[in-house]
């Protein structure tokens, strides 16, 4: 029986394993229930009939995997998310749609701690359109949304969205986004995905995963578009600045459902990423003559500081995830890590930079997943 347990029949077989007190069958339920995580909450008539500490336990099993670093290799609207595009003399630069490259980049790789090095975790299907798109994790999903898909020499925005599942080495899509969005920024937040902004967007959706609807929330404060942005959660808000809102930090607050205008940060420069950590939000600005400044902003009680700085000649802009108490900065050349502790932040030096994937011909973006121990 449990060599044929699927999502239509798993709650009967564990039902089953209960009544005729079957250990190893009712765990095995349970953990197709955590490994088809999503189909299952989808499902009232099994999520539904389980208990809260039912619910928990599927959704604690399926995070019992490994933190590793992943990252996407991504095909870049320009050569960096928020530069200008190319133009020809005396003419309008050229608009990301109709600077679409034939060549996509879809592989990702996993940093494996014991050998040190990038292996293979995945890779994309051609269907997913990486450049301009928005890639966040949620529930120990990876999702892709969005993105510029070739037509001819020219591109469309797409409305598409993907999800990866570790655990099953497996692909599907889910409900697209009710419209099509590049150049946004995609969020998990309180059990919710957001799609924020995206090139001449201001609106906001977020996607239910229970229901598979993707519904319309406030949108960003008048004038204030993003695109080239960053994003990120902390504590049940979401923030948003950089790119074409510059030094500006929005906050979302889900429970009232609006948004606001927070504290302005001193720094003037490019910001290349933002992520939450405890109670603050570190803000990476890149300065091509100086190196990388680093600033947090207490969400508490809403104050800006400086944190910290690494100097280095024409510091490309990387991108940032989390795990414990490391952040990891990412870009194709290096992965430099940047430590959180009690009395003291500081980047680690950089000889203990971990290399990038060598195959890696795309930008890549990080984040985390528990992965299997096959893995």
């Amino acid at each position: 029986m449990s060599e044929q347990i699927t999502a239509e029949n798993c709650y009967e077989i564990l039902t089953i394993a209960k009544r005729q007190r079957i250990g190893e069958l009712k765990q095995k339920a349970y953990k197709h229930m955590s490994d088809n995580f999503l189909e299952i909450l989808r499902d009232p008539a099994v999520y539904g009939r389980l208990t809260g500490g039912e619910r928990e336990l599927i959704l604690t099993m399926r995070m019992e995997g490994k933190r590793a670093l992943v990252v996407a290799e991504i095909n870049e609207v320009y050569d960096r998310a928020g530069s200008r595009p190319p133009s020809r003399e005396n003419s309008r630069p050229q608009s990301p749609l109709s600077m679409v490259s034939l060549e996509e980049n879809h592989v990702i790789y996993y940093y494996n701690e014991e050998t040190k090095d990038w292996k293979v975790l995945t890779k994309m299907p051609d269907e997913i359109n990486t450049k301009g798109s928005g890639i966040c994790t949620m529930y120990n999903y990876l999702f892709v949304a969005g993105g510029i898909k070739v037509q001819g020499d020219k591109g469309k925005v797409s409305d598409k969205v993907f999800c990866y599942n570790p655990l099953t080495d497996s692909w599907s899509e889910i409900r697209p986004l009710t419209q099509g969005r590049s150049q946004l920024k995609l969020v998990s937040m309180d059990g919710y995905l957001f799609a924020i902004g995206g090139e001449c967007l201001f609106t906001v959706e977020k996607y239910d995963p229970r229901t598979d609807r993707w519904s319309p929330v406030a949108p960003l404060p008048k004038g204030a578009f993003a695109v080239a942005h960053e994003a990120t959660t902390c504590n049940g808000e979401l923030f948003v600045s950089g790119g074409s809102l510059f030094y500006r930090l929005l906050r979302y607050d889900n429970r009232r459902a609006d948004w606001e205008e927070c504290p302005f940060n001193n720094s003037r420069k490019k910001s290349t990423d933002m992520v939450a950590f405890k109670n603050f939000i570190y803000r990476f600005d890149v300065n091509r003559d100086y190196g990388v400044n680093v600033f947090k902003y207490n969400t508490v009680v809403k104050i800006w500081h400086d944190s910290a700085s690494l100097e280095q000649t024409n510091p490309l802009p990387f991108r940032c995830a989390v795990i414990g108490n490391t952040i990891y900065c990412v870009n194709k050349s290096q992965t430099l890590q940047f430590v959180v502790e009690e009395e003291n932040e500081q980047f680690l030096p950089e000889a203990l930079a971990l290399k990038a994937p060598v195959e890696a011909k795309g930008a890549l973006v990080p984040f985390v997943l528990a992965l299997p121990k096959t893995a």
